[in-house]
């Protein structure tokens, strides 16, 4: 008899699998979507097992897979076909898509535990009769009986000392008597320290100082127990003095395991309660018409900031789960997980067995820990970014891509998937509906919508006849013919700003810059400080006294002298979300503010704590960076300013005033979404620019108009499909050779079916030391990229050109 053999696509850059031999031990574990140990080269590594091969490929050694790591296929069915077409299209290894769709390695570290099912306890209470049912052994009918007296749950490791084997566990698994799950081990839960207000007891009246009478409001009046890092930051007290109270018997405090889904200001919230307008009523109808179909479709909600879209959302939620079906609810940024999730949480948590929260902002125990609480079912609500398309529902009715526009949803590493596109696949494959939200859709999305291909749901006006935020521009070129100075805050910005901690209400200040300047330049030779490994300014940061490159993560000290001339007029050019939070701390100095942006919030707790501090009104001013303009509902924010609202529109790329109006008019609907109403400052040296106009106007169809016709003349999308080739390399002469070589394959195609601009230096030439250049394809038809680009991967391998040489970005955001 033959070894059987499997495929297995593992983690490395090449777009093939490898062929296995099973051993007889784990024949009867291993099936497609399992992940096993396989030795490649002269390493092991964990791969995912495809589909059982009939033959070896011819003139290879076959090598045994060493270990299986799932009881349970990791990736089911539906998966398995995901990543298949992902790596068709998007020409990426196959195993690179499966370890995208994967949890990180630290849950490898995990506990089988035998399970028994409803169907196995009912045998088992059966059998106290004495009589054997299911056709069970007389071992594995106590085994059965032993379990159901254990609550239902075993170590797998253990089944042994209980006179059963793994071909009786097989056996009692397939006929759902057990289950056999991963969950992880050895590992400590995290837990915090809560503080809750015990006061002096037996007192009627009790005087406090200042600080106490502050943590007893926060305490006992206004937020109830909290973690001490949340109560430090928004008392802005010391330890010391909650140490003191704890010593005086003022306080209480006790340990708490977190909860990594868990938000801590999600004590005591309650989602408030809404009735649908007509509109919303409306957009329901269509989305029930829709689950009654019982079929594939993909509907685009759009409506204006404001307008009550997650609300929406939550009720489509809520449709689903009703008919037996689970959810996945798509967000661009990491700061909306919190949001959305915490609503999912008082929605679902309790009545549908949880909410289950996907993101890098997770410590790795963390994700791997969510990622198996939805493979073995115990959420049925996914909330999540980018890679959380890929969470492992069983029965998925419905998917939501919300800010559907947004550049996040691609990710820029193989395997080069936009999200939202993987959601519509996704749901075709499983006959779900995906559900498209937006105020600013992309050109190709709200195209698509118009041409009929999706259904077009539109909210039109603000939830309880709200106004728009009203919308001025400041010119700065003006504002300098006054003034002769350059300033971050101009004199409107300064004034609203002033009104605001006037009135007691709250502000928010965006800046699409992170660091505190964006150059070094010398001011004698004219030379600015590049990064060593790129062909990029180094971008200066403050607090760490040191430049930073925010494309390969370099970092050098700031320079006193200018590296090539040595003169002392070093200058430090442009400013950042650092130098503004500085300037508005001069400027406004009993002003509480914070700063949001990639430096202050590198992990979720960091994020949790600053957004609720602003909610709860504990600051006055907010400054971030782009992931504030979306999403967040800050009731009493009735001041948002843009600095630097037109730097977008000077990169070399088509979707520039794309990006600028989308991004102003997410930002400018943060304003007034209260009872109170809001005001939008612009600065910006080139107000007369059609994105900023629109912007101001907030009037999305105008823009589509004029940038459709832009789009069609230039033949770009939605009217071309385009892709873009990098081929790239450490040595300038095998990078130039290889584009030659690849030019000589374009060529012949070039006028045929596509269009073939290059090859041509990238505008970033070289980036993390290699050297860079660029092929851009266009065509009306995606398929002949398909097949042009797949000759070229062939090609490639025939002429001996490194597969890892050669970058394929399929629907490319961005062109740099």
């Amino acid at each position: 008899m033959s070894t059987p053999l499997c495929n297995v696509a593992l983690p490395v850059p090449l777009r093939t699998t490898f062929t296995y031999a099973m051993p007889e031990a784990l024949r009867e574990t291993v099936q497609p979507g399992s992940r096993v140990f396989a030795p490649f080269r002269k390493k092991s590594l964990v791969g995912v097992v495809v589909d059982f091969a009939e033959k070896a490929p011819e003139g290879t050694e076959v090598r045994e897979i060493t270990k299986s790591l799932d009881s349970v296929p990791a990736l089911t069915p539906k998966l398995i076909e995901l990543a298949q077409w992902i790596a068709g299209y998007y020409l990426a290894p196959l195993g690179e898509v499966f370890r995208a769709m994967l949890p990180p390695v630290t849950e490898l570290k995990t506990q089988r535990q035998i399970v028994l099912t409803e169907a196995g306890r009912e045998a088992a209470e059966s059998l106290s009769g004495g009589e054997l049912s299911h056709g069970l052994t007389t071992a594995e009918a106590e085994f059965l009986a032993r379990l159901n007296g254990k609550k239902g749950e075993l170590p797998l490791g253990r089944a042994s000392k209980f006179g059963v084997d793994g071909a009786a566990l097989q056996r009692l698994q397939r006929r759902g008597l057990i289950e056999i799950r991963e969950s992880l081990q050895g590992r400590k839960r995290k837990t915090q320290h809560v503080i809750a207000w015990k006061g002096a007891g037996g007192e009627v009246q009790q005087r406090y100082g200042e600080k106490e009478e502050k943590v007893r409001a926060l305490l006992e009046t206004e937020r109830g127990p909290l973690p001490m890092p949340q109560l430090l930051k928004l008392g802005q007290i010391s330890r010391a003095v909650i140490e003191r109270m704890l010593r005086q018997g003022l306080l209480e405090s006790w340990e708490e395991p977190v909860d990594p889904a868990e938000d801590p200001f999600d004590a005591g919230y309650e989602p408030p309660a809404h009735e649908l307008n007509e509109e919303q009523e409306r957009a329901m109808k269509a989305i029930r018409a829709r689950f009654e179909l019982g079929e594939f479709g993909v509907l685009l909600l759009h409506g204006v900031t404001g307008s009550g879209k997650t609300e929406v959302y939550l009720r489509a939620v809520q449709e689903t789960l009703a008919r037996g079906k689970t959810a996945i609810i798509l967000v661009p940024e990491i700061a909306l997980t919190l949001w959305i999730g915490r609503q999912c949480r008082a929605w679902f948590g309790a009545k549908f067995e949880g909410v289950a929260v996907l993101h890098s902002a997770l410590s790795d125990v963390e994700r791997a820990r969510e990622w198996w609480r939805v493979r073995n079912g115990e959420a049925r609500v996914v909330v999540g970014t980018r890679s959380a398309v890929f969470a492992p529902l069983k029965n998925l009715g419905l998917i939501i891509v919300d800010e559907e526009q947004e550049n996040s949803y691609k990710q820029e590493e193989t395997p080069r998937y936009h999200g939202r596109d993987v959601a519509i696949v996704r749901a075709k494959m499983e006959g779900a509906i995906a559900l498209l939200g937006s105020a600013t859709p992309s050109l190709e999305t709200y195209h698509h919508a118009r041409s009929g291909k999706y259904e077009l749901l539109t909210l039109a006006s603000r939830v309880a006849d709200r106004s728009l935020a009203n919308v001025e521009v400041v010119n700065l070129r003006e504002e300098f013919k006054q003034t002769h100075q350059t300033s971050p805050i101009s004199a409107a910005l300064h004034a609203g700003i002033q009104e605001c901690l006037t009135a007691g209400t709250q502000a928010l200040v965006l800046i699409n810059r992170r660091g505190y300047s964006w150059s070094v330049l010398c001011r004698s030779c004219g030379a600015s400080v590049q990064c060593a490994n790129c062909s990029i300014s180094m971008t200066y940061h403050k607090s760490r006294n040191r430049l930073e490159c925010h494309y390969c993560g370099s970092v050098q000290q700031a320079p006193k002298l200018c590296p090539k001339c040595g003169s002392q007029y070093v200058y430090f050019f442009g400013e950042g979300s650092e130098h503004l939070e500085e300037r508005l701390r001069k400027e406004f100095p009993g002003a509480r503010i914070a700063r949001l942006d990639r430096d202050t919030a590198r992990t979720k707790r960091q994020y949790q704590e600053t957004l609720g501090a602003f909610a709860s009104g504990a600051l006055d001013i907010l400054v971030g960076t782009q992931m504030l303009a979306k999403g967040h509902d800050f009731q009493r924010v009735t001041l948002v300013g843009v600095v630097s609202a037109d730097s977008s529109l000077s990169l070399p790329d088509f979707r520039a005033a794309e990006r600028t109006f989308q991004l102003l008019t997410q930002v400018a609907g943060r304003a007034g979404r209260g009872e109170l109403p809001g005001r939008v400052l612009i600065q910006t040296y080139y107000p007369e620019h059609y994105a900023i106009q629109y912007a101001v106007q907030q009037d999305y169809a105008a823009f589509f108009e004029r940038e459709l016709h832009f789009r069609r003349m230039m033949a770009y999308p939605p009217f071309t499909s385009l892709a873009n080739v990098i081929v790239r390399d450490a040595s300038l002469e095998k990078a130039i050779r290889w584009s030659r070589q690849l030019s000589e394959y374009f060529s012949p195609q070039d006028g045929k079916e596509a269009r073939i601009l290059g090859p041509a230096a990238a505008p970033l030439a070289r980036l993390k030391k290699e050297h860079r250049f660029q092929f851009l394809l266009k065509s009306p038809k995606r398929s002949v990229l398909t097949k042009l680009l797949s000759g070229a991967m062939t090609y490639c391998d025939a002429n001996e050109i490194p597969q890892t040489a050669v970058l394929v970005d399929m629907d490319p955001l961005s062109l740099l």
